[in-house]
């Protein structure tokens, strides 16, 4: 892999981390963000109790999932994604994190992530929520598909024993979460639908403790678990990894009808949505199924969504293709505009004028963003500080 990725352009992802482009799987990448190296603004977050475990290998905690069907023979069938899986006794899911034990379902995850880290909202990406703030973000092992252009596959892509894991309960998170500078909590960085129970249980803590709940996920998850987990969140990034149903299956593993119901079922929900679509040359970039992606958003999910479309870089099982050159996201923008959509940005290319937030009406600049940073933030409680029109989002 080193070899191949010795050029500028080719990246390994302990390089690509290094330039602030930690990336969704799904997350992977779902969606997780990147810039420059100078805007890097993140931070690990280590537990400091005496009695926490950190950076343990191995480290596996259980609890009983709710969201099982009991079958013959002790086997019983996972209901949390469209897989599906049918567990004999000891056998683990497609996911890596579930676990049929003696006849009843078990997360492998719960308390144990592997990664914790605090860092400014933009990167998650979240563009239209309290701009300038920071989340703390947690990950665990583990994710129900198997993107070819994961960026995190060596955290989603294995068996929880095989990565080093904190011993952190959810009071633990909130303990962190209350003594750092963050406003809301984040499930990111790997997919949060296969450490659901952990993420419920943290999401529940927060939101009593006033707290935003911030999810991004590949939304391939079951409707009734969705809708349930939804109740707990403020704000969505969904991972729209491409408009082609053989795309999706070739190189994600998964179904795009079933993320497209999801999407509807968030938007129904009232909760804040954003979409993330990593365009990957010769793959997803193709105009046409761009065109149709951003038509299906407009028409079935409303033309205030935000969408940002993200350079991919060359890692995991295609690290043989090149970087998104910036004209085909500067492509992919201007189809989304065209398609009636009011909140297009480009992402990764710092810098980009097409990370900044203009308003659909008057068309003047309300948020200024050098990468992760705000530079000038011209809103009154959401609305353009130019004309008044107000903007979808959390703002205050």
């Amino acid at each position: 892999m080193a070899g191949k990725n010795s050029s500028p352009d080719r990246l390994n992802r302990r390089e690509f981390i290094k330039v602030g482009a930690a990336g969704f799987c799904t997350f992977c990448l779902v969606g997780v963000y990147g810039c420059d190296a100078e805007q890097n603004d993140q931070k690990t977050v280590s537990p400091k109790e005496p009695s926490a475990k950190t950076s343990k290998k191995g480290l596996i905690k259980t609890r009983r999932s709710p969201w099982y069907t009991e079958l013959d023979n002790d086997k019983v069938r996972c209901d949390l994604c469209p897989k599906l899986c049918e567990l004999d006794e000891g056998e683990r899911a497609l996911c890596r994190v579930r676990e049929n034990r003696d006849g009843a379902l078990y997360s492998l995850v719960y308390g144990n992530p592997a990664l914790v880290q605090e860092d400014p909202v933009e990167r998650k990406p979240f563009f239209h929520v309290l701009p300038g703030s920071r989340a703390l973000s947690i990950s665990t092992a583990g994710c129900n598909l198997a993107c070819k252009f994961c960026e995190v596959w060596d955290m989603a892509l294995v068996d929880p024993e095989e990565v080093h894991a904190y011993d952190m309960s959810p009071e633990t998170v909130m303990n962190h979460v209350q003594a750092g500078d963050a406003r809301s909590v984040s499930y990111a960085f790997g997919e949060p639908v296969i450490y659901y129970e952990y993420t419920s249980k943290v999401a529940e803590l927060a939101k009593d403790a006033g707290y935003l709940n911030l999810m991004h996920t590949a939304a391939y998850i079951q409707p009734e678990p969705l809708k349930e987990i939804i109740k707990k969140m403020d704000a969505i990034n969904v991972d729209l990894k491409g408009f082609d149903p053989q795309f999706y299956r070739e190189y994600v593993d998964g179904e795009l009808n079933v993320v497209l119901d999801n999407l509807k079922i968030i938007r129904d929900a009232g909760v804040h949505l954003e979409i993330t679509n990593i365009v990957i040359p010769t793959l997803n970039d193709e105009p046409e199924k761009i065109g149709e992606m951003c038509d299906w958003i407009a028409e079935e999910l409303g033309t205030d969504i935000p969408i940002h479309f993200a350079r991919f870089y060359p890692l995991h099982e295609l690290s043989a293709l090149p970087r998104t050159p910036a004209s085909k996201l500067d492509e992919a923008r201007d189809i989304a505009l065209e398609a009636g959509l009011k909140y297009a940005y480009v992402a990764r290319v710092t810098g980009h004028d097409g990370e900044n937030t203009f308003c659909p009406d008057c068309g003047e600049k309300v948020i200024d963003r050098e990468g992760f940073v705000i530079t000038e933030l011209k809103l009154n409680k959401g609305a353009c500080g130019f004309c008044g029109t107000e903007l979808p989002g959390l703002w205050v």
